[in-house]
């Protein structure tokens, strides 16, 4: 079985950071992900990575990606299943291929997964006119009419790249105002495409072979060829709760200053964690400081052994 000081489970814009840096402090390190740069390779635009005024979210994971094997540090494809702890600094991580490590310390960088709506409609509909990604899908809708779901800036921003190509775009939110980040907010309310649907929620995706529209609580509906669901994420955080990691009440990982949980040898960081502000380079840092606290604790392990 392989052993490494320093596993990453998770390939995104927390996890490949931490990678970097752990190579630079000299630890074997192991990355393992699912998806090769995270989730963030669905962004349209990214316009807020310090150094890079444009990038597209793939772009970006991509440079990154290559930044960690000129570190010669190894990447495997493949979904971790299970962590189990042997004793101080010393973990078993289990894939879904049926591989198996050890590592002294491992960093949780697992991301998170969307949010359904949970309407009649939205499972029978998918991928029939329902999505959850503007990037992977909007080109589909080119000249259509369709709708995205929610009110944070990621659905500001979903509305925006739709606008590109479909001939409308609503953006249905069941509060009073949406609440992106007041330059994308600007952005949606000059885009003539966009218009915002407030104060309705969706009760319904209806549709025959594909989507034809949504029906609201309150009554009446809007004819759609498409909907994209925007509503926020939940943390990726059951491997870690299965290791006793302690988590909030939104099942957010709590992690310190230095990114340490309250297991020995176990981090986290990025949007799994219970951080207020949740953007790539935030993740990013709290990547880098979990790789920095493992070099500290490894080495801090190593001194008393020898005592």
């Amino acid at each position: 079985m392989d052993r490494y000081d320093f596993v990453v489970i998770g390939s995104g814009s927390a996890g490949l950071p931490a990678a970097i840096y752990a190579a630079r402090f000299r630890l074997n390190t192991l990355v393992i992900g699912e998806l090769p740069g995270g989730t963030i390779t669905q962004t349209h635009v990214v316009e807020n990575w310090p150094g890079v005024i444009s990038a597209t979210g793939w772009g970006l994971m991509d440079t990154l990606m290559k930044h960690v094997k000129a570190n010669e540090v190894e990447v495997l494809i493949d979904k971790v299943v299970d962590v189990q702890r042997k004793g101080d600094f010393d973990f078993e991580v289990k894939t879904a291929e049926g591989k198996s490590f050890r590592a002294k310390t491992i960093l949780f960088a697992t991301g998170t997964s969307r949010k359904r709506l949970g309407v009649p409609g939205e499972k029978e509909f998918e991928n029939r006119g329902v999505s959850y990604c503007a990037v992977c899908d909007g080109a589909l809708f080119r000249n259509k009419v369709v709708g995205v779901v929610g009110g944070s800036d990621s659905a500001a921003k979903e509305a925006l790249f739709l606008a590109e190509h479909a001939s409308k775009v609503y953006l249905i939110y069941r509060g009073p105002a949406i609440r992106p980040e007041p330059i994308n907010g600007e952005r949606v309310k000059a885009n003539k495409k966009i218009e915002l649907v407030l104060n309705r929620n969706v009760k319904e995706i209806f549709g025959e072979k594909f989507v034809k529209g949504v029906k609201f609580k309150d009554g009446g509906e809007l004819a759609l060829d498409g909907v994209f669901i925007e509503i926020g994420a939940t943390p990726n955080s059951d491997l870690a709760k299965k290791l006793g990691v302690k988590v909030n009440e939104k099942s957010e990982i709590i992690i310190d200053e230095a990114s340490r949980t309250n297991v020995l040898g176990a981090y986290a960081a990025g949007d799994v964690a219970n951080r207020h502000f949740k953007q790539a380079i935030t993740g990013a840092a709290e990547g880098v400081i979990a790789s920095f606290s493992a070099y500290e604790d490894i080495n801090a392990a190593a001194a008393r052994a020898k005592k």
